[in-house]
């Protein structure tokens, strides 16, 4: 049974691009529905039933009865899927990690959450950040060379090959990237690898052709 993923708007919706790269890297075939958010008829979209369940939220995935939303969970189901080493390194040690960097970024950096929303189309530069936000940016930049230090010798990305903590950190390097933020040169590497994936290069392809906007986002670009 073909896999149906509901995801937002490319341009704007961090978690969906999670849930995205989550399905990608099964190499299952599924279906791509994207609704966009925080529109007119957003309200009325997200009762309706592929939505309802979730209340709206993106991405849900769905596997024929079952239901699956937020994206840390779809990255769980679909490891027990297809295989738990797909998504997470197999050394003990580096999966301990690995486990706990996305989970921390599924549940924490708040600050660069608020301040500094994704959008794929915009890049600006000279941004004045708060502490806190410097300081979310401060942490997930320890967590990088950790895991790199450690885990990284054998390919580009956090634990060497592409993993779930790769995807989970893909939507604070857009964020890096649109908000000018000034990377060490290990950090430089790594984000340069991540928007050099060709998953990547796919989903901002579909962002830049996307006809919506969010105005609350785009507002802060102006």
């Amino acid at each position: 049974m073909t896999l149906k993923l509901i995801i937002g708007n490319k341009a704007y919706s961090s978690w969906s691009l999670r849930g995205w790269l989550a399905a990608k890297q099964s190499g299952l075939h599924f279906e791509e529905v994207l609704v966009p958010l925080f529109d007119q008829d957003w309200e009325q979209r997200k009762r309706q039933p592929d939505l309802a369940p979730s209340a709206g939220k993106v991405p849900t995935l769905w596997d024929g009865e079952a239901v699956i939303w937020d994206s840390l969970a779809i990255i769980d189901y679909l490891a027990d899927k297809v295989g738990r080493d797909r998504y997470w390194p197999k050394d003990d040690v580096a999966r301990g990690l690995a486990r706990s960097m996305a989970a921390e970024m599924h549940a924490g950096y708040v600050s660069l959450r608020r301040e500094c929303p994704m959008n794929t189309r915009r890049t600006v530069a000279n941004v004045t950040l708060s502490e806190e936000t410097q300081a979310d940016a401060v942490r997930i930049l320890h967590n990088w060379a950790e895991a790199r230090s450690r885990f990284g010798q054998y390919g580009p990305y956090l634990f060497g090959t592409f993993s779930a903590a790769d995807i989970m950190f893909a939507p604070a390097v857009t964020r890096f990237v649109t908000y000018g933020f000034t990377l060490p040169g290990f950090a430089q590497a790594y984000a340069e690898a991540i928007m050099a994936h060709p998953w990547m290069e796919q989903w901002y392809a579909a962002a830049a052709e996307e006809p919506w906007t969010i105005e609350r986002i785009e507002s802060a670009f102006t």
